[in-house]
């Protein structure tokens, strides 16, 4: 007697296959989302990033020496990342003098990332015990 295939599993053999992305798009999604994984990187982002600004709006420019003190880093620690953030694509400079000034250069992939990291917040606080519960229960 044949086998016969349950409606969801017929209805998923029908579908066609997931398209993959080209090789070179996944190498860039993998590269922005590991330079974007460090904590160091990711504040620097976040400091440069103005909570009020659109797209196309004025772009707010820090010196890396300011970075470096606003984060509590090294100056060549600092460096280095915004060296990293800079071949990412994420951030320009200008160099005036002896000092570089840094801006974030793609607004939509940065505001991307907060809109995932916002999310993952608000997921990480909505995951955790009522803290009055936790009370009354840890008191039982």
């Amino acid at each position: 007697m044949p086998e016969e295939k349950s409606p969801a599993l017929s209805a998923q053999s029908d579908q066609e296959a997931p398209k993959r992305r080209p090789p070179e798009i996944d190498a860039y999604v993998d590269h922005f989302l590991s330079t974007m994984c460090e904590t160091s990187r990711r504040q620097i982002i976040e400091l440069l990033a103005t909570p009020n600004s659109e797209e196309g709006g004025p772009a707010l420019e820090r010196r890396s020496t300011d970075i470096a003190r606003e984060l509590g880093l090294s100056f060549s620690t600092t460096s280095g990342h915004l060296k990293q953030l800079t071949d990412a694509g994420l951030l320009s400079f200008r160099r005036e003098g002896n000092v570089n000034y840094y801006r974030i250069k793609n607004y939509l992939l940065v505001k991307a990332f907060h809109d995932l990291t916002g999310a993952l917040d608000k997921h990480y606080h909505s995951s955790l015990p009522n803290t009055s519960e936790q009370i009354r229960d840890d008191a039982s």
